[in-house]
Order: structure tokens, then sequence, then C-alpha cells
């Protein structure tokens, strides 16, 4: 079995990469860039935002319409604890803990969900472990482990963009002693493809037994496929199962960081040591308030399908199509390499996602706002129809 490693991750390829008034760095650039992509671009000369917030950013997987009112008045509140260490925090983890139906000691808090898979990492590959999972999928994972001087087994995806579950269960037979865990994006990043309830059950019944799986639920909130179920029973009832989710998506907190994971208490326990436990007053009141207003989260899931559905109907009509999603951004198929496109959209000020080795003819769009969406939709015709 083939095992590799890679220096490139989803959510820190823009970190270090700075912009003025003159637009954003190469897309070679951004590909090849560590750090994390809350620096997707530095304030112009004179402080200005103003460069930033004319781009239509459509390439971090982010909620284009920002916190609900609920969650900005919530954070709003807790900046009178600024000033306090050990500060009351709205018992965030109890409230996640109830919101799944299990016990505080399920539940560990992090920095994005992104501090889950670093930490499942620390805690999983240690004496030289391997991660199993397949490519390409969200690659901090893999980032992780090579940081750690560890290494992965990376699969290829089905001719249909889904995961191979008979391969990767084979895999693990065959490197039990080496893998330290398995890691599993569901819905996959950068495909949107889901792996369907029937799998994932397939999956965790066909792994060696006691072999942790890492399910990344990034975009869980998204899926409005029947086939689909979260994970969370499975670390209810024991199972080595970590589900990873975040509040960056759904809850547009991508810049205030956090997210956390359900697992069985043996494996938070396992865990806990590697947490840096960095996250803030204001995230915490408003992670609250975003898992009780509900009403919003079901218009962003309306909206962002909506948009999305638009979308690539409107790209089939010009003959372009698209990876069916489960979640907040698509991969079109635009028949050229992505690289020198990526730049051609980044002219109009518009970010869409960086290149997915071995997909590279494939071009990952996030769901902006409606009217990102049409500056993107210009743009396509102008570079890919008209060009």
């Amino acid at each position: 079995m083939a095992q590799r490693r890679t220096s490139v991750s989803r959510r820190r390829f823009l970190g270090g990469v700075a912009f003025g008034s003159v637009g954003l760095a190469s897309a070679d650039l951004w590909a090849q860039r560590g750090g994390r992509p809350a620096a997707m671009g530095a304030p112009a000369a004179d402080g200005s935002t103003e460069p930033y917030d004319a781009l239509a950013k459509l390439g971090n997987n982010e909620n284009p319409w920002g916190p609900s009112p609920a969650v900005m008045a919530a954070m709003t509140h807790a900046f009178k604890y600024a000033n306090r260490y050990g500060y009351p925090d709205g018992n965030l983890a109890q409230v996640l803990a109830a919101h799944h139906g299990v016990t505080v000691d399920h539940i560990l808090l992090g920095a994005g969900s992104g501090e889950i898979l670093d930490v499942t990492g620390t805690t999983f590959l240690a004496g030289g472990k391997k991660v199993l999972g397949v490519e390409p999928t969200f690659g901090a994972v893999y980032q992780h482990a090579s940081g750690l001087n560890c290494d992965a087994i990376r699969l290829p995806l089905r001719s249909d963009y889904g995961q191979d579950i008979d391969a990767m269960i084979a895999a693990a037979k065959a490197h039990a002693t080496e893998i330290g865990f398995v890691y599993l994006c569901n819905p996959n990043n950068p495909t949107g493809v889901l792996v369907t309830a029937k799998e994932v059950r397939q999956l965790l019944d066909g792994l060696p037994p006691d072999m942790p799986v890492l399910i990344d639920e990034a975009y869980h909130h998204f899926v409005d496929d029947p086939q689909y179920a979260t994970s969370v029973p499975y670390a209810k009832d024991g199972r080595p199962v970590i589900v990873a989710r975040t509040f960056s998506k759904i809850a547009a907190l991508a810049g205030m960081r956090l997210g956390y994971a359900v697992a069985p208490p043996a494996l938070i326990k396992r865990m806990r040591p590697n947490s840096v436990g960095s996250i803030n007053a204001l995230v915490k009141w408003g992670g609250v308030a975003a898992l009780k207003d509900g009403d919003t989260e079901a218009r962003v899931k309306r909206d962002t399908i909506a948009l999305r559905t638009q979308a690539t109907a409107d790209l089939k009509a010009m003959g372009f199509e698209s990876i069916p999603s489960q979640a907040n951004f698509f991969m079109v198929h635009i028949k050229r390499d992505v690289v020198p496109v990526i730049a051609a959209f980044r002219q109009r000020g518009v970010v869409v996602g960086r290149p997915f080795p071995p997909m590279t003819q494939h071009l990952r769009v996030s769901i902006g706002t409606a009217e990102e969406m049409a500056k993107f939709m210009e743009g396509f015709r102008r570079i890919l129809v008209n060009g």
C-alpha cells in the first residue's frame, strides 16, 4: 500500500499569504504555504480593510451571512468577562452534552475542529503510528501527522468520488499494527460527497477491534440526503469513534475558533492532556447561543442549498458538470487546469478554492451570498465560456 506524506492542508493553505491593494499572491503559492486561513489577507498599508471586504470570498467554505443577531448579542454580553480568568462561559460543555444526549465527559472543546483533529493526531499517532484515509480530503490531518514525523496511508477516491470503504477496511487490516487511527471526513471536503449511514456502519464493523476512527462532521448541518446519519450515536455507545464538529460553518464563527469532539470518555481522557484550552470567553457564549438558534440554522441551510442548486444548474446549462454535493460548496469540472483559472477569478475579485490534486481540473467553489454567486457566475462566463 502506498504511503506518502503531504505538506498541504485546507485550513492552513492561506496562512501568511498577504495582499494589499493589488490583490493576492499566486495560486501556486497559496497551495504551498502553511498557517491558518484566518490570514487570507493583510490590510492595506494604511490599515484599510476595503481590499479584503470587496472580495467575493468563495474559497474557505464559510457562512457568508455572518453570526446571527442572537449570537452577536451573546458575544457582546460576554465582553464584560474579557478582563477575567476563570470567567463564566455559559456552561458550553454542559450545553453541548445535553444537545447530544451524553454526559459532559464525552465532550472535548477545541479552538475550531482543527484543534480537535490536531489533538487526535498527537494522541493516537504516538510512537510513529500512521493515519489512514483518502485523497483528496481535508489535508490538515495528514499535515499534522507529517509534523509529528509520522506518515499517512492515503487511498484514492472511487470513480464516483466517494470514499472506498472496502479498500479502507482492507488497508486497515493489512496495516493494523501500524495505524493509529482512521480519518473519515463526512461529507468529504473538497468533493462534498457523503458516506452513507450504511457505509459508516460497514467501516466500523469491518475495522480491527478498538481501532479509533475520527469522523469529521464539519459539514453535517448542510446534508439533506436521507441516506446520511451523524456518527455521534456510535460514540455514545462506546465505540472507538471521535466525532469532530465545528461552529465555523453553519454558525458563522470561523474567525472566532470554536469546535468540539464527542467521543467515549476513555478516549476523551487520553486526548485532553494534548488540548491547548485556548478558547476565548466571547465564542463560548456565542456557541451556546448558536446551539439554541435553530431558526437561523435552518435558514442558513435552506439558503445555502438553494444557492448551490441554482449555481450547479446554471453551470450545467453552460456544459460544465458538478459533483453532487451535500455541503456548503461544490466542485465543478472545468475541463482545464485550475491554477490559471483561480488566478483569473482573483483578478476579478473572486477568491475560489485552491487546487486539490489529483483533481486538478475540478474547481471548488464555496457558497456565498446571492450577490457573490452572481459575481462568480459572471466571471465564469467570461473566463471559461467566452474567454
